[in-house]
């Protein structure tokens, strides 16, 4: 019998593998490869899935040729080649007339609702949007009604793309189908209500955060992704330079302060802030985080997630924390004037804190702290850094090109335009790969802004926001917009991607 290696794309027949169910491919660990001149080829470890490809033959009338391969090449090669069956499009076109008839008239009680639910045909859907949304690497999916239309978007590399547009009439059973996952009150339509979703999707644990919010023309839904077995990385991989990386690895080798994150919801900032934990992580130090949700795991550290119904917040779990005589605390955000309070006093009594604000800037912090109540003394002294962070497409890989910059986008970069100079950018022709986008995946862009004796003293004078940007960069700080224009040049983006995250004057490439 012939042994395989591996299992490539070209081997694969995928219209077979929607005649085998999945469950019958992993209960007996069999692959089925394709027909070919009266033959059934499939991968096989042991007489079990002998045994079933000899049953698969036998119902199709060919005969068996089995292929062996290890149980781990299998089992990647089942989640892999199954999770690439079946878009959302293309479930929704097997949805016939007869089942949406059914949505219509089931609809009309509570009691045929919940049935409805159960029917194929919405699970079905549902299953196929988040298998689509975790093979394209999406952070969310939404769900959006309007008068005469449901429209359902995917937020992949930060950006919304619309996937479906499913028939207005299956929205109410849709939505009823994901409050029934998420454990929610299906008959409450008026009040907002939020959930999570824990499912196996392949070999990946996903949990989903679900949010749904009444609106004019019925319930809209967003379901945000967490892989829960994303792999964490370091420092140096989040985007930050090598003059970056070393300034943060010295303010984390602090004992006290307050180290903070600042960006926009999605930004990347728990990414980097587990980044730092890592760097940092001994079992001489006691670590513990309170989070909202618990996006990843990492080994020997205490992690609390946040349940305000229970009246665990952030500053009630900070304060029990404390009690737990740790090293370094990481709130996932500060929301309030209680919970800064009690990051402040766990800086100043011999704790480092690593935690996260939503402004726009590096320097907006300071100003957001003093907004909340926190006096300007106390953040003088408490606070270690800031770092800012946005999250740019990186260009894809299999169709970045160089071009020559225009006398346009040279202005951007202070390069003098002359006939004989020339300037090259980067930028992606567009392929299957990238959805025809010319970007694949995404990178951060940061200003790093570390406290000096200046700085304290200006917080202390309740100097603006703007007056310690204008010193923090005479000192030396490069800002996001000029960090994003260093990665244009080496390459990792285009000067496109950073004006828009930048929100500076977009120009056409």
């Amino acid at each position: 019998m012939e042994t395989i290696e591996a299992i490539r794309d070209e081997d694969v027949d995928s219209s077979l593998l929607q005649e085998v169910p999945l469950s019958f491919a992993k209960n007996n660990l069999l692959m089925p490869l394709r027909k070919d001149s009266g033959f059934l080829k499939a991968a096989v470890s042991d007489d079990r899935g002998l045994l079933a490809l000899l049953d698969l033959a036998k119902k199709y009338g060919l005969t068996p040729q089995p292929l062996m391969a290890g149980k781990g090449l299998l089992i990647d090669a089942i989640n892999r080649f199954y999770g690439q069956v079946g878009s959302a499009q293309e479930v929704m076109e097997g949805i016939t007339g007869e089942d949406l008839s059914a949505v219509a008239t089931e609809f009309e009680s509570p009691k045929d609702l919940l049935e409805l639910t159960e029917e194929a045909p919405i699970i079905r859907l549902l299953n196929a949007l988040l298998l689509q949304a975790v093979k394209e690497k999406a952070s969310d999916i939404h769900i959006e009604p309007y008068e005469k239309e449901l429209e359902v978007r995917m937020r992949i590399d930060g950006i919304l793309h619309r996937v479906l547009c499913p028939p207005k009439i299956i929205q109410d059973a849709l939505i009823s189908r994901m409050k029934i996952m998420a454990n929610l009150d299906i008959a409450e339509k008026r009040l907002p209500q939020d959930g999570r979703i824990r499912l196996l999707i392949g070999a990946r644990d996903i949990d989903i955060r679900v949010s749904i919010v009444p609106t004019f023309f019925g319930e809209r839904a967003v379901l945000r992704l967490l892989d829960r077995r994303q792999g964490l990385i370091g420092l140096n991989e989040v985007g930050l330079d090598e003059k970056d990386t070393k300034n943060i690895e010295g303010l984390l080798s602090r004992t006290n302060g307050i180290i903070l994150v600042t960006g926009p919801t999605g930004s990347g900032k728990t990414t980097t802030l587990y980044a730092a934990l890592n760097r940092i992580h001994t079992e001489e130090k006691n670590i513990i985080t309170v989070e909202d949700p618990v996006e990843y795991q990492l080994k020997g550290v205490g992690q609390i997630h946040v349940n305000p119904k229970i009246g665990l917040t952030f500053a009630s779990g900070l304060r029990s924390i404390l009690r737990q005589d740790p090293d370094v605390i990481m709130v996932g955000e500060i929301r309030d004037y209680e919970t800064a309070e009690i990051a402040i006093q766990a800086s100043l009594t011999g704790h480092l804190v690593l935690s996260t604000l939503h402004t726009n800037d590096a320097a907006s912090a300071i100003t957001r702290l003093i907004d909340m109540g926190v006096e300007p003394f106390l953040i003088a002294s408490s606070l270690v850094a800031v770092v800012a962070q946005r999250l740019v497409r990186t260009i894809c890989p299999l169709c970045k090109e160089s071009y020559t910059a225009t006398e346009e986008e040279r202005r951007y970069f202070s390069v003098p335009v002359s006939r004989t100079s020339s300037f090259t950018l980067y930028r992606g022709r567009g392929c299957d790969r990238c959805r025809g986008s010319g970007y694949l995946g995404r990178t951060g862009i940061f200003e790093v802004l570390p406290m000096t004796n200046e700085m304290r003293q200006m917080i202390a004078a309740k100097k603006d926001s703007q007056v310690i940007k204008d010193q923090a960069v005479s000192a030396g700080m490069r800002t996001l917009y000029a960090d994003g224009l260093n990665k244009a040049v080496k390459g990792d983006t285009t000067l496109q991607e950073v004006l828009r995250v930048t929100q500076k004057d977009y120009i056409e490439g």
